[in-house]
């Protein structure tokens, strides 16, 4: 089973089996989320690393070592940029994130970091990037029921979770949700109700949105 949350976390401190970099089709070392990834990784490492590869198209992606990130591997996922919507940017975009989960699991990766690939200076609009990162990402754990993954989408504002967790919701993803000592689990299964309750202040369950409050069960 496949879960989705968004933590607002810089992307390189993420603990997780791999993290995907927001590369350019040369793989060079960009900004944004790619520089921070090559610097922490060390970018003459990384460099070298996907120098073996002879760039990566729009839509694609490949793998190398994280070297000194804390995750083994960075996946490096060639969005598109944006030109109005009429050159196949959303088709590419969902390609983007389904060929970096297919990377994962070739690999054996059961959890992954994202950044909202293309909405930075590739300038894809935040509100349709979530949609389509969203959507890539909860069809994949649908066709891949047997396979066990964690996928966080990394943000550094408010602003930007809110809007991802509103399309989450909207889109009934497998979804949990961290914010200000919250959790809302959006979950097919059941999950361990006293665990969560004892870390956080409510959680709420299923796509019905049933909130149980720990003050409320402390006798149960």
């Amino acid at each position: 089973m496949g879960i989705i949350s968004i933590q607002k976390i810089g992307i390189t401190k993420l603990k997780a089996d791999a993290v995907v970099n927001a590369a350019n089709e040369q793989l060079a070392q960009g900004g944004g989320v790619c520089h921070y990834i090559f610097t922490d990784a060390g970018a003459a490492e990384m460099t070298a690393a996907c120098s073996k590869y002879n760039g990566c198209k729009t839509g694609h992606a490949v793998i190398t070592p994280g070297f000194n990130l804390s995750a083994k591997y960075v996946i490096h996922a060639v969005g598109p940029r944006w030109y109005g919507g009429n050159q196949n940017e959303p088709k590419l975009l969902y390609s983007a994130y389904k060929q970096s989960l297919i990377v994962a699991k070739d690999n054996d990766i059961h959890s992954i970091g994202f950044p909202l690939l293309s909405s930075g200076i590739f300038g894809y609009p935040k509100d349709k990037a979530w949609r389509k990162a969203l959507q890539a990402c909860q069809d994949f754990i649908d066709n891949n029921p047997d396979y066990d993954i964690d996928i966080t989408f990394c943000v550094l504002d408010d602003e930007t979770k809110d809007m991802g967790e509103n399309v989450m919701e909207q889109l009934g993803c497998n979804m949990v949700s961290f914010c200000s000592g919250i959790k809302n689990d959006y979950l097919k299964d059941t999950i361990d109700l006293e665990e969560a309750m004892a870390k956080e202040r409510f959680v709420a369950t299923g796509k019905g949105m049933k909130v149980i409050r720990p003050d409320d069960n402390k006798d149960n």
